[in-house]
């Protein structure tokens, strides 16, 4: 499971990183405008939600990468929210190239990259693969239980007539009726 939670984290750090770099050098925003910030923190939720834990390619994938899409537009505008008012931490970016000081929810390169971990790391841990699944109902891995058989000459009827019901048993019992 760590290390689910840790592919989870690089992964989010990859694609916030990806979603900053987009806001950064294509729309030359080194500071968010307000709206923007939620736009672009409810987009990294999207494709955080796409590609972490189970992605939208694998077998089966689909109704749960949009259910996780959908889940993290809303929890990464949450947690843009959450970094705009209550996280005051000052960062500096002088190291990525850029000159200033800023809050951590004003900054897309840092605030985009840590949404898209958190959301990747819990989608990550939240993802069970099915082999684990599987040997997890069972109790041990590989291990199968035995299959219930009916008893050999036991038959069952579904539904029945009245007509036939006399029939059904006679013939259990081992008489035979003449209609």
């Amino acid at each position: 499971m760590l290390k689910r939670i840790f592919v989870g984290l690089v992964l989010g750090l990859v694609m916030g990183s990806l979603v900053a770099a987009l806001v950064v050098k294509g729309l030359g925003m080194l500071a968010f405008p307000k709206i923007l910030a939620y736009l672009f923190a409810g987009v990294t939720g999207v494709v955080t939600g796409l590609v972490a834990g189970k992605p939208i390619w694998a077998q089966g994938g689909q109704i749960e990468a949009g259910l996780k899409a959908g889940f993290g537009a809303l929890v990464g505008v949450g947690l843009m929210y959450a970094m705009r008012h209550w996280l005051h931490l000052q960062v500096d970016i002088a190291p990525l190239g850029a000159a200033g000081i800023g809050g951590v929810g004003e900054l897309p390169a840092v605030s985009l990259p840590l949404i898209g971990a958190f959301l990747a790391a819990f989608y990550s841990a939240d993802n069970t693969p099915e082999d684990a699944a599987s040997a997890d109902k069972s109790g041990a891995k590989g291990a199968r239980l035995p299959e219930k058989k009916a008893p050999a000459g036991k038959r069952t009827r579904v539904a029945s007539s009245e007509d036939d019901e006399d029939v059904d048993a006679d013939v259990a019992i081992g008489k035979r009726s003449k209609r």
